[in-house]
């Protein structure tokens, strides 16, 4: 399975996201620090849930990396978060 594919499933389980776009943007950093051949290193995510409402921007950004888990973020150089409720 890829780590877009694990992003994304772990998302859904965690939050049954109404939107949800996982992007590997790992290509645009080739060259750069974090970059591993083959890609999947730099993520772009845009997830919308209810059950983000009344959270705050910082409790928003701990619950998604506590669904992806250590194990998964560990193996990621970068993830940019876009999350609303």
């Amino acid at each position: 399975m890829t780590v877009t594919q694990e992003i994304h499933d772990r998302l859904t389980a965690a939050f049954a996201p109404s939107a949800l776009e996982v992007v590997d943007d790992s290509e645009k950093h080739r060259g750069h620090a974090g970059y591993s051949e083959g890609g999947e290193s730099h993520f772009n995510v845009r997830i919308r849930a209810e059950s983000f409402g009344g959270m705050t921007r910082i409790a928003r950004h701990r619950a998604v990396h506590k669904a992806l888990g250590a194990d998964l973020v560990g193996r990621i150089h970068a993830l940019a978060l876009d999350i609303d409720g």
